[in-house]
């Protein structure tokens, strides 16, 4: 019996801890909300860092802050500058967008750089500056996140033909209007 209990409480803490160690998906909105999007990004992408400046906060406001919507941010990332930011964006394993949105807003401040070494340099450098606690060198070398990443550009490219970013995904189906806040709420209104 007490060795039963004990096989029991054993499997509960591996499982809880293997839950608990799951890297987390960075959305914001209602977790349960009829409307989900997905937004595949790379943190190096111009267009994207359109997207949360000019559309995002008008999407929030209207949809996910209303609990009408969510968004899951998805990484595609374009080259070894954004896999690597990435990989640190997902690395306080909060579920945030706190890291996300300071490095989109802030693209010209650490997109430096002729080298994937110097890129992190300004990278970590830009994070230090603006507050973040966060070991680049940790979040960059973490097998877990760096495997997340990944599964999220290959998946993108498996089941939504992903070939550009950013690319739109509502209610799993690949948003193909220009990608502005107009043309999005139009979408958007048809499924509410």
């Amino acid at each position: 019996m007490k060795k039963t209990i004990l096989v029991s409480i054993l499997f509960f803490i591996s499982a809880f801890s293997t839950q608990a160690d799951e890297v987390k998906r960075i959305l914001v909105g209602n977790e349960n909300a009829k409307i989900s999007i997905i937004a595949y990004e790379s943190l190096t992408c111009s267009h994207c860092a359109n997207f949360h400046k000019d559309v995002y906060p008008l999407l929030k406001k209207e949809y996910l802050d209303k609990g009408l919507a969510k968004i899951e941010f998805r990484h595609f990332p374009l080259d070894i500058a954004a896999f690597n930011a990435s990989k640190i964006a997902q690395c306080k394993n909060d579920g945030g967008t706190e890291i996300l949105e300071s490095l989109y807003a802030n693209q010209k401040k650490w997109i430096k750089g002729s080298t994937a070494e110097e890129v992190n340099k300004h990278l970590g450098t830009f994070l230090k500056n603006e507050g973040f606690d966060i070991d680049i060198i940790s979040c960059i070398n973490n097998k877990e996140i760096e495997d997340f990443v990944l599964n999220d550009r290959i998946d993108g490219a498996k089941n939504f033909k992903v070939n550009a970013t950013p690319t739109i995904i509502i209610n799993n189906k690949k948003f193909e209007k220009p990608l502005n806040f107009k043309n999005l709420k139009k979408a958007l209104e048809k499924l509410i």
